[in-house]
């Protein structure tokens, strides 16, 4: 997959506004499996680029400006976490990782039921998030 530096450092900002905290406690398939909706919905062209589908409006609540994560993303230290989801990023946009998420392309924490997925069955679950595909 072609990338920029912008997609890598974008998406390793995503991974880290969304699962920072699944780390210790659910260890590196959380990363991943975020780094992996955001490939898929490049894939399926919600947006032309990674930096574009990370920053949508409203797509990741980390990019939203009233939402908590969006300072720890627009000023990150280098910390072990996100050294850990720099690398997630890098391996999964070089295609070294798999997407095991299997296409899903949404995703919500459990204890959230966003409208969108009020009757729909999670495709995966890992760590406290669930994992759709929403679009073929």
């Amino acid at each position: 997959m072609k990338f920029t530096k912008q997609d890598l450092d974008t998406l390793a900002k995503t991974i880290y506004g969304e699962a920072r905290g699944e780390f210790y406690i659910y260890g590196i398939t959380s990363l991943l499996a975020i780094a992996n909706v955001v490939v898929n919905r490049k894939n399926k062209n919600f947006a032309p680029t990674i930096y574009d589908v990370c920053l949508a409006p409203y797509q990741f609540s980390c990019w939203n400006k009233n939402d908590p994560n969006y300072k720890i993303v627009t000023q990150i230290s280098n910390d072990a976490i996100f050294k850990k989801c720099r690398e997630t990023a890098e391996n999964v946009l070089t295609e070294k990782w798999p997407d095991l998420t299997d296409g899903c392309d949404h995703y919500h924490q459990k204890f959230i039921k966003p409208h969108w997925a009020a009757h729909l069955h999670p495709r995966r679950v890992f760590g406290s998030h669930c994992f759709y595909e929403l679009k073929k």
